[in-house]
């Protein structure tokens, strides 16, 4: 296939474009506005590979979108593109209001004008949160903060091109995504670093938020059956194969690190925090998919790339994230050795 992925270069997209390049040959255009989370090296696998084109452009300007879709001809759009930390959202909302409305709807657009095919990713944190029971794709919307409100309206209006303009629409949620490449901003990411680096592991109120985990490349399966296989107009759910509360999987992480549980500290818990995700999956299931990665396997797998992959991390722990991180947790975080 011929592919325009947007976002390609963040964690999950790019998981999805080193699979789809090597694991079914497809041809795939890279559009990526490169923010902090968004880098060329998470491609860097594929460097030299014909079958990989990259073009620097944000899905929100529509001369960038005609651009990737005039180098890389492509049959559909996979739309990753996003700003996926709760935390920012809530500090300057005003960034996910962007890429996800006004970019997602340029990208229906461009869609819409060339027939193609779009496939719309989002999370499961539209759905709210859930004490007991699981989230199916007929369950409501109730999106607790900016990120995920955005998001909403994102999968709403890429709906609403189907039932308006038959525009062939498919949209994915995913659970809570882990693996390597991810921005350390979040959970898993911040806590390795923190153990390797003897540094504090914040946890939000008393840890107990339960998230269902799934690995980046089993969700990226997850997005290439419903590319081949999805039912236009339809919403699929693709959650992981096991469930853990934050305050378990930090201290997993400590094992894994050789860390001090001393360095485990509670902060104030984030507004709106959400106590529970779960995802049923059959839909997508019924499509051929299953995960393969149980989270004890993938967590341990994960630990060990970044105590591997320096490289990868040490420009972002003595860059911007140090500003961040200070401003978030309201202290320094210790110098990568």
């Amino acid at each position: 296939m011929r592919l325009l992925v947007c976002g390609g270069a963040g964690f999950i997209g790019s998981t999805f474009v080193r699979q789809r390049v090597r694991e079914h040959g497809d041809e795939v255009t890279v559009l990526d506005k490169l923010t902090y989370a968004g880098r060329e090296e998470n491609l860097s696998e594929l460097a030299g590979d014909e079958r990989l084109r990259f073009l620097k452009g944000a899905i929100e300007d529509p001369r960038a979108v005609a651009e990737a879709i005039e180098l890389g001809a492509p049959e559909a759009i996979v739309n990753f593109a996003a700003e996926t930390h709760v935390d920012r959202s809530i500090a300057a909302p005003d960034a996910f209001v962007r890429t996800h409305a006004l970019g997602t709807y340029v990208l229906l657009e461009a869609a819409r004008e060339r027939a193609l095919r779009y496939v719309q990713v989002s999370t499961d944190e539209v759905y709210g949160s859930i004490e007991v029971g699981t989230f199916t794709e007929d369950s409501p919307l109730a999106p607790s903060s900016p990120y995920s409100a955005t998001k909403a309206a994102a999968d709403l209006l890429a709906q609403s091109y189907f039932h308006t303009y038959g525009l062939p629409v498919t949209i994915i949620r995913g659970s809570n995504n882990y693996g390597p490449y991810q921005y350390p901003e979040k959970l898993i990411p911040l806590m390795v670093l923190n153990a390797m680096h003897g540094d504090p592991l914040p946890v939000y109120g008393d840890g107990m938020q339960v998230r269902n985990w799934i690995h980046a490349s089993d969700f990226s399966r997850a997005i290439g059956h419903v590319l081949e296989h999805g039912e236009p107009g339809e919403v699929y759910n693709a959650g992981g194969p096991d469930e853990e509360a934050n305050i378990t999987v930090v201290r997993r992480i400590i094992e894994l690190t050789g860390a001090s549980e001393s360095q485990m500290e509670h902060v104030a818990d984030r507004p709106g925090h959400d106590r529970r995700y779960s995802l049923s999956s059959e839909k997508v299931r019924a499509l051929g998919w299953e995960p393969r990665c149980r989270f004890e396997e993938g967590l341990a797998d994960t630990v060990a790339w970044y105590r591997d992959n320096p490289s990868w991390w040490q420009p972002i722990r003595s860059g911007e994230y140090r500003e961040y991180y200070a401003r978030q947790y309201g202290q320094a975080l210790g110098q990568a050795p």
